[in-house]
């Protein structure tokens, strides 16, 4: 197979579903800035939803004529499990930040940037695995620092640390104005979005998802019910089997449980491992990377469910949506704004709640059509990744000459 035979992604495969008005814009926007060079950086090619969103937008930029890279920071074992402290504190844990901590975290992006040399026209660096690069370049451009975590209630001690590094920046973007900080530097809102056509989202014939869900052995005998997630406490995987146990008193149905274990979050496998105790005949614990399989699951299942108990943002949510598929969600960060309860989807609280709406949807397929189709227009209108880069465009094309970012109202 010859270098001939791929193309990149373009623009104007999404003309059929955003229009050619949205498509004309974006090429007219990305033509003013085709002599920038971005790069982006964060800390794994791999599992989670930044890695998902920045594999596609990485890309589409280039076809776009951006000159457009991704960098990942390399760390120790120990490195990643204070940056993943890190991470559960900024969405409300407890956490020791001692000396001893700040040192290695700082030690290792110190270390990152000696071997990371930048001279692009705009660098925006992912979430605070890598935040303090700051610190080690001599700035000729702007900086953006993009956090996809949900930061409504950051352990104080821990923001107040970080915050220090993130006031060198010229931009901050978070996914929802109530995630905003009381920071000097600007804040710009831009919520996560989908490629369609990706292995995961891409449309599949009947034939294509059962070939995907007999080769993991996965029986469609029942409903099926399915959450897709990292192995990570804050997506209450236990919880989402509770609930199914609870339902289970009501309607036949069988459950799997899809996840992967990113590389730069350590307590994934032991949370993967948990739940392994809990599988059973009808509720199936998978860690397979295989993206064929997300998109059949997501197609096939009866439910989907994603039920948070934080939420920067759920991609898997949006996947699901695309589907057409009814996705319970839990009701916090991020899902309040892509499901709008009993609209296009359902919001809940608790497991019992959850337990309650799965039996609802099981027992009335025609409700969960009609909650599908509404989600799969949302997504259409709101969260394809047409949207999202041409968001991007908006934000690097308003620096001024002297970094500082332009209101967006004027």
């Amino acid at each position: 197979m010859g270098p001939s035979e791929f193309q990149l992604p373009s623009v104007e495969q999404f003309e059929s579903l955003v229009g050619a008005e949205t498509v004309d814009r974006i090429l007219h926007k990305a033509e003013r800035l085709s002599d920038l060079h971005v790069v982006h950086i964060n800390s794994t090619f791999y599992g989670g939803g930044v890695a998902e969103i920045l594999s596609p937008l990485t890309v589409l930029m280039n076809s776009l004529g951006i000159r457009t890279g991704w960098r990942i920071i390399q760390g120790r074992p120990d490195f990643f499990s204070i940056t993943k402290k890190m991470h559960n504190a900024l969405q409300g844990e407890e956490i020791n930040l001692s000396e001893q901590k700040k040192r290695i975290y700082e030690e290792v992006v110190f270390e990152n940037a000696a071997r990371m040399h930048l001279d692009h026209d705009i660098v925006i660096v992912h979430d605070p695995q890598p935040l303090p690069l700051i610190r080690h370049f001599r700035k000729n451009s702007p900086w953006i620092w993009r956090c996809h975590v949900d930061l409504s209630r950051p352990n104080p001690d821990l923001w107040g640390y970080l915050a220090s590094f993130v006031e060198g920046y010229d931009a901050v973007i978070l996914s929802l104005p109530e995630y905003a900080q009381n920071i000097s530097v600007p804040q710009r809102f831009i919520m996560p979005a989908i490629n369609p056509f990706s292995t995961t989202n891409k449309e599949l014939s009947k034939a294509e998802i059962q070939d995907r869900l007999d080769h993991h052995d996965i029986p469609t005998d029942q409903p099926l019910v399915v959450q897709v997630s990292r192995f990570d406490k804050w997506k209450d995987p236990h919880g989402v089997i509770d609930a199914f146990r609870l339902a289970r008193r009501e309607i036949d149905a069988t459950l799997v449980l899809l996840g992967n274990v990113a590389t730069d979050d350590p307590e994934g496998q032991q949370i993967f491992e948990s739940l392994c105790a809990c599988g059973e005949e009808r509720i199936r614990i998978l860690s397979a990377p295989d993206s064929a399989l997300v998109n059949a699951l997501q197609r096939q299942a009866t439910v989907v469910l994603q039920k948070s108990l934080r939420e920067g943002f759920g991609l898997t949510v949006t996947e699901a949506m695309w589907k057409g598929t009814p996705v319970i969600g839990g009701n916090v960060g991020g899902i309040r704004h892509q499901i709008a309860d009993g609209v296009n989807g359902f919001l809940v609280d608790s497991v019992e709640q959850a337990a309650e709406r799965i039996v609802q949807l099981i027992k009335n397929p025609e409700l969960g059509g009609k909650l599908g189709r509404a989600a799969r227009e949302t997504v259409r209108e709101r969260f394809l990744l047409t949207r999202l880069i041409e968001e991007q465009l908006d934000l690097i094309g308003a620096f001024e000459p002297s970094f500082r970012l332009a209101d967006p109202g004027s």
